[in-house]
């Protein structure tokens, strides 16, 4: 069984300086997908939005600015209080997130308990995979006794 990290939050988006809408979202990381975090939007149509992005990139954005393309973070101030935020883009459109660093840093933490930075590719099974394909079968071992 993997463990599963979740948290429920409310961001802002940033629609100009000084006027923001809040969004439920949720954020989840999934220690059999240990290099990815996954954000659910809940914007209030029928499906809700999802966005998948690498780990290393939140933890670094929290801390200095990061990411190029589809998501970047950054740390800043608003209203007297940390926060982080998220540059969103897609062929659908654009949105700036605002996120708590508080909780976004809190929900990190809990993650890198989890999987430890640099262990993420021991959660993957990859060398109980390749030694399972690479294991003699029954067949294998008779034709090896028919030499």
């Amino acid at each position: 069984m993997h463990t599963v990290v979740e948290r429920d939050l409310e961001l802002e988006l940033v629609l100009s300086p000084g006027l923001t809408v809040p969004v439920p979202a949720r954020l989840t990381y999934r220690a059999d997908d240990p290099y990815a975090v996954h954000i659910t939007f809940h914007i209030g149509s029928d499906s809700p939005v999802n966005w998948t992005f690498a780990r290393e990139l939140l933890v670094e954005g929290v801390f200095r600015p990061c990411g190029e393309g589809d998501v970047r973070i950054w740390p800043a101030m608003a209203g007297g209080r940390s926060v982080v935020l998220m540059a969103l883009s897609s062929p659908h459109g654009e949105a700036l997130l605002e996120a708590s660093a508080t909780v976004v840093f809190a929900w990190l933490e809990r993650t890198l308990r989890v999987v430890p930075p640099g262990s993420e590719s021991g959660q993957l099974g990859v060398d109980d995979g390749l030694a399972g394909l690479l294991a003699p079968t029954p067949a294998d071992e008779s034709k090896d006794g028919d030499a």
